[in-house]
Formats: C-alpha cells, sequence, structure tokens
C-alpha cells in the first residue's frame, strides 16, 4: 500500500448541537428488535469507551510537541467527550424501556479502569487507535448506501450520521500519537486490532443478547433471532463484511488510516448543517446522498 496520506481532514469541534428526541419507538428499526438492539448494544459502550480512548489519548499530550498534533488532540479529546454525553441521553432512553443499562455501563467502566491502571501507556493507545480504524470504517460502511439504514428512525439516523463524520475527522489522531510515541511495534499495533475485534464483538452480542431477554423475548426466539439477524451484519454479503479490504490494511506495515477515502457526502453533511444548524436535517441529508442501491 502507498504510505502517502491521501485523505485528510481535520477534527471539528462542534458545540451547539442539538439533538432533539421526542418520541423514539422500542425497536426503531424498522420494527425489528434483534437489528435495533444490535445498534443500542454499540450505544451503551460508547459513553465509557470514549472516556477510555481519552484518557489514553492524554497519557501521551506532554509528548507531543508537533503544534498541528497537538491541536488534533485537543479537538479529539472534545469530540469524543461530546459523542459520551449524546450517547448518554439514548441511554438513558434504553434504561427506561427497562433494560439493564447501568450493570452494563458499570462493568465497562471497571473494564476499561483496569485496563488504564495496570497496562502500558503504550498498550492502551495502540488498543485506542485499532478501535479508532473499526468505528471510523463501521461509520462509512453504514452510510455509503441508503438502502442500509433505510428502515431507521430518522433521529437514530442523524444522530449516528454525526458520530460517523467525526469518527472520520478524528480516525487518525490517535494513530499519530501511537506513532509519535515511537514505542510501539508492528506486533503490537496487530495483536491490538485482533484484540479490539474480538472485544467488540463480544461485548456487542452479549448486551444484544440481554436486552432481547429483557424484551421478553424467550432462548429460542433470541436463537432464531442471531441465525436470522447476523448474517445481515457479517455474513458472506453482510454489511460489515464490505468493510473487510480496508480492515485488513491495518496490518500492513506502511499503514496509515488517512489513506482510505473519506464517504463521498462528508461535505453534503457539513454544508447542510452549516445552512440549517440542524443536526437532523444534515443527517437526513447526509443519509440521501449516498448510493441509493446496494
Amino acid at each position: 500500500m502507498n504510505s502517502l496520506v491521501k485523505f485528510q481532514v481535520i477534527p471539528v469541534v462542534r458545540p451547539h448541537l442539538e439533538f432533539k428526541l421526542h418520541e423514539l419507538p422500542r425497536f426503531w428499526f424498522g420494527g425489528d428488535a434483534f437489528k435495533t438492539r444490535m445498534f443500542d448494544a454499540l450505544s451503551i459502550t460508547f459513553p465509557e469507551g470514549e472516556r477510555y480512548f481519552i484518557e489514553s489519548v492524554r497519557q501521551f499530550r506532554d509528548t507531543i510537541h508537533e503544534p498541528d498534533l497537538q491541536q488534533k488532540v485537543a479537538n479529539f479529546i472534545r469530540q469524543e467527550a461530546q459523542h459520551g454525553i449524546a450517547h448518554d441521553k439514548m441511554n438513558q432512553v434504553m434504561k427506561q424501556q427497562g433494560m439493564p443499562v447501568d450493570e452494563f455501563t458499570g462493568f465497562l467502566k471497571k473494564y476499561t479502569k483496569f485496563f488504564i491502571k495496570y497496562l502500558s501507556p503504550e498498550f492502551n493507545i495502540a488498543i485506542t487507535a485499532a478501535a479508532e480504524h473499526i468505528t471510523a470504517l463501521i461509520a462509512a460502511t453504514f452510510y455509503t448506501h441508503q438502502s442500509t439504514l433505510a428502515d431507521v428512525h430518522p433521529y437514530i439516523r442523524a444522530l449516528f450520521a454525526w458520530h460517523a463524520i467525526e469518527e472520520m475527522e478524528h480516525r487518525d489522531v490517535a494513530y499519530d500519537v501511537m506513532q509519535n510515541s515511537g514505542k510501539i511495534s508492528l506486533s503490537l499495533r496487530r495483536i491490538a486490532l485482533v484484540l479490539v475485534t474480538f472485544n467488540i464483538s463480544g461485548l456487542t452480542l452479549f448486551s444484544t443478547n440481554l436486552m432481547l431477554k429483557h424484551d421478553g423475548f424467550s432462548l429460542i426466539q433470541r436463537l432464531n433471532m442471531f441465525a436470522t439477524g447476523l448474517p445481515w451484519f457479517i455474513g458472506a454479503n453482510g454489511t460489515l463484511s464490505k468493510m473487510r479490504e480496508h480492515y485488513l490494511d491495518w496490518f500492513k506495515h506502511d499503514f496509515h488510516p488517512s489513506q482510505h477515502p473519506i464517504i463521498r457526502q462528508y461535505q453534503t453533511w457539513l454544508d447542510v448543517l452549516q445552512q440549517t444548524q440542524d443536526p437532523i436535517a444534515a443527517g437526513n441529508a447526509f443519509w440521501q446522498a449516498a448510493y441509493p442501491n446496494e
């Protein structure tokens, strides 16, 4: 892979975005309980996960002397903090639906604190950079075609669109901090992505099953949901399976996140937000500007 960084954008802090949530259906993904809870499971992880990312990057702030990277780190931290706040609000909706949100976030908080306390800063920044690689790819993948999220409630689609935009803006920050430290080997970088992949997958599947159980679905019903629903995500032609090539680029010695193109409708979101100051309208325009068919 050509090591030239081609597609770099700067993280932008947007402090005044207001996502006005009125009424959200229980199963907001076109009435599909499994798809809804899979996305909900990701949302549950975001607040604590992003606090962990912030702490991992902060451990290296005193070692960064380049003004540009210092500013990108500052914006990264503020973006991630705002994402956590927004997803905390979404998690409150799940709590009102009877989901065991506090139980799961409490576990995740202990889990990430263990990493920070007992594992090296180098290990933590490698994990963070790998996680940012995955989340940026997921963000782009879900918004490449209109049909992927066509049945999603506009509020959720807009919330995740904003998150997707900013994931792509700061996808290279933790990676650059990792490289700036000069202490992370190629082997550690590769191991980090494998660990992150298994952790995200395991936590998501675990919490999806737990939430469906709280929704009142029996074990047999849940097993059927996983059997019929998982292929949409990770089957041979699944939505997430389409990002496999870019995912595997991480293992190349000369990889950099900004070698991957920014999603084509990035500017559309920026323009509509500037015109309307409405993140819901911007999210809808962002989705509509995607490719119309698979």
